[in-house]
């Protein structure tokens, strides 16, 4: 699959629904030759926070939901900021073959590691990673977000500092 900044616009609409709602504003979108075929943003971030409610999983689940078994194809993710860990590998083993990102997850990112290091499972299926997409865009609203007090999450850990200070 080409690899289409456009599709950068839809995340970022996904992660301004997250922020107006209060949230950390990551967004999500999932695109396959057809076009998008889901996308997600990241909810339920206040307070104590659920860590499964990621934009990216919230996508993929989306992505499931409208899918008839063994129907899955190739698709390429775009997500304003990278993928922790836990949603880079749901997403590779969902066949994610580029993962496309904005902002980089200083504190968290599953993106750079390198496929060597991954388990074999993994190894095997190392996407193309594409990182600074619309980078200053998806940086406004992570800023925005750390800006403001009310909002707990991640508030004053490594990644809002980093951010903060950019």
């Amino acid at each position: 699959m080409s690899f289409f900044p456009h599709y950068m616009d839809d995340a970022l609409i996904e992660a301004g629904r997250a922020l107006t709602a209060g949230d950390f504003p990551v967004g999500c979108v999932l695109v396959d030759a057809g076009g998008v075929v889901a996308a997600g943003h990241r909810i339920n971030s206040g307070g104590v926070g659920n860590e499964l409610d990621h934009a990216e999983m919230r996508a993929l689940h989306h992505y499931v939901e409208s899918r008839r078994p063994g129907e899955a194809m190739p698709f390429t993710v775009y997500c304003t900021m990278e993928p922790c860990l836990m949603c880079y590998s749901a997403l590779v083993l969902h066949g994610a073959d580029t993962i496309i990102y904005g902002y980089e997850d200083v504190m968290g990112g599953g993106c750079s590691l390198p496929p060597a290091s991954l388990p074999p499972l993994f190894r095997k299926r190392h996407p193309r990673i594409i990182g600074g997409v619309r980078r200053a865009d998806c940086l406004a609203l992570f800023k925005q977000f750390f800006a403001d007090h009310r909002n707990a999450y991640w508030q004053g850990s490594l990644l809002a500092r980093y951010t903060l200070r950019q």
